[in-house]
């Protein structure tokens, strides 16, 4: 099967400049993983695969960087950037603020088309609970899709930032801890939190929500437990 490795962002939009292919390439196997923390990226070799020059690379290097992502180390090029657990925290933290905050905004906006939409993702997490990455992989369109609703860009940028900082974590953690992915409960609290109106009653329930990953996920990055 000819399988398109590109990236999902990148694909049917056109034109895009260099620097985007390289910046959503670089960024989409950070998130999946597949460049892993500690691992020296080359942009020579990046380059050839996306069939580019180095500029366009480099300069994505640099925008991960300023997201941090990336490290860059004067003559050893450029890194990818691990976290520590207190620093988990610190963004697990971040993304409960902000994605409640989101929440509470689109509160107003949301149909029941929108419920509808939520359920299905919440039906696909179940499906893929035997599958970690495609896991993953929907929980996060579903905050994303959420997040989304409530139409102010820069939040929502800001939160995906978040989530890429987290993801490549999850999908470790997920994939090594034995851990079961209880979707359908812990996601229908904040669509019965949606269909009761209250927003910070819903900004409160997608904080929690967030944050209760915390205690399980610094145990792992600590003592491996």
């Amino acid at each position: 099967m000819n399988m398109d490795t590109r990236p999902p962002s990148l694909l049917g939009r056109f034109p895009a400049t260099a620097e985007e292919e390289a910046y959503a390439y670089v960024l989409y196997r950070i998130r999946m993983g597949t460049f892993k923390a500690g691992d020296r990226l080359v942009p020579e070799e990046i380059a050839a695969e996306i069939k580019t020059s180095r500029m366009p690379v480099r300069e994505a290097f640099r925008r991960l960087a300023s997201e941090g992502l990336v490290v860059i180390r004067p003559n050893r090029g450029a890194v990818v950037r691990g976290l520590d657990a207190d620093e988990m925290e610190e963004v697990f933290g971040m993304r409960g603020v902000l994605e409640g905050l989101a929440a509470r905004m689109a509160l107003p906006k949301i149909t029941p088309e929108h419920i509808a939409e939520l359920a299905r993702l919440i039906d696909a997490m179940e499906r893929v609970e035997s599958d970690v990455q495609q896991w993953v992989t929907v929980h996060r369109s579903f905050h994303e899709y959420l997040c989304q609703l409530c139409g102010r860009q820069r939040l929502v940028a800001q939160i995906a930032g978040l989530h890429a900082v987290v993801e490549p974590h999850m999908r470790l953690w997920l994939g090594l801890d034995d851990k079961p992915m209880t979707s359908r409960d812990e996601h229908m609290t904040l669509i019965s939190a949606i269909k009761a109106g209250d927003p910070l009653m819903l900004e409160s329930a997608v904080r929690e929500h967030i944050e209760a990953t915390v205690p399980a996920l610094r145990r792992w990055m600590t003592t491996g437990n």
